[in-house]
């Protein structure tokens, strides 16, 4: 009697569930998700790779001004937010993007250019 009673209950409200991917909540303030990058305030420190716990994060080509952009491995990636502490010009955050479900692994991979800044030229001695 008593499954008959929840039964009839259950038949007329409304499911607790989703139907994902088509109804998808919004994601709580302060998750940690896919990385940005923006290549225009880098300075290609290193510090974002430096403090990586996973050493998911690398840099193309030398530090400093020679850098050429970075890479992020998310399957290494712990989503701890420390490279978005530490970077001091603020080039790089974790959005709230949580979909990162990939086929092959080096899609997982994300590749960020930077164009490094021309070589300043030495100042002209006059005579």
């Amino acid at each position: 009697m008593a499954m008959e009673r929840e039964l009839i209950k259950n038949a007329f409200s409304k499911p607790c569930t989703l139907i994902y991917p088509f109804e998808k909540l919004e994601p709580p303030e302060g998750l940690r998700g896919k990385h940005e990058y923006d290549p225009e305030k880098c300075i290609g420190c290193g510090l974002c790779a430096r403090v990586c716990p996973s050493f998911a994060i690398t840099l193309k080509g030398s530090p400093g001004p020679k850098c050429t952009g970075l890479l992020v491995d998310l399957g290494k990636c712990l989503f701890c937010g420390q490279c978005e502490e530490v970077c001091p010009r603020d080039a790089i955050w974790l959005t709230t993007d949580y979909e990162l479900a990939v086929i092959n692994k080096e899609d997982g991979i994300l590749d960020f250019d930077r164009t490094p800044p021309p070589p300043k030229a030495p100042p002209k001695k006059e005579e």
